[in-house]
């Protein structure tokens, strides 16, 4: 069996023009969509090979198959890899950790991680993988003891409540 690269997809492809049986068949968009998808479906096939595959099946016949073809499939081959989690949603979520499902990676907030490994923000993470808008990026523990501990030093308190607070048990 031959895996089909971008490489031998030329070669292949010259030797075709020049059989007689492929003289006059042209080739349709489902059957570079086929080709294409079927590239794209490996697992080691990157986006620019993918990119690089759909150009040489664009120059092989340029009427039936132009428009955005290229796009179409960066856009595809792009999503369907990346839209896959790393890790299963509903469990990325422990006590102590949360894991990234880009990479699989345990911390104990991601914010920081996603913007300088993968170049996203947390609400591009949350709509790539589906996540409802308070999933949480932080681990639950992590975030009740920083909570905890913003109370205890009195922050998130003005001044002035504490004042009207002092006046109203006084009065009592």
């Amino acid at each position: 069996m031959t895996v089909l690269t971008p490489e031998n997809f030329a070669a292949s492809s010259a030797q075709s023009e020049t059989s007689p049986k492929s003289k006059g068949a042209s080739l349709t968009t489902s059957d570079a969509a086929l080709i294409i998808s079927a590239f794209a479906g490996r697992g080691a096939a990157t986006v620019d090979e993918v990119v690089d595959l759909t150009k040489r099946l664009l120059d092989l016949e340029p009427s039936p198959v132009q428009g955005n073809v290229i796009a179409a499939v960066v856009e595809t081959a792009m999503g369907s890899a990346q839209d896959t989690p790393a890790v299963d949603p509903a469990l990325s979520v422990d006590p102590d950790k949360v894991t990234c499902l880009c990479c699989g990676k345990k911390f104990t907030m991601l914010k920081r991680h996603l913007m300088a490994e993968h170049g996203m923000t947390e609400a591009e993470y949350r709509t790539r993988f589906g996540l409802s808008p308070d999933h949480p990026l932080v681990a639950p523990n992590y975030s009740k003891r920083k909570a905890d501990y913003a109370r205890r030093i009195g922050l998130g308190k003005h001044e002035r409540d504490l004042a009207a607070t002092e006046e109203f048990r006084r009065s009592q």
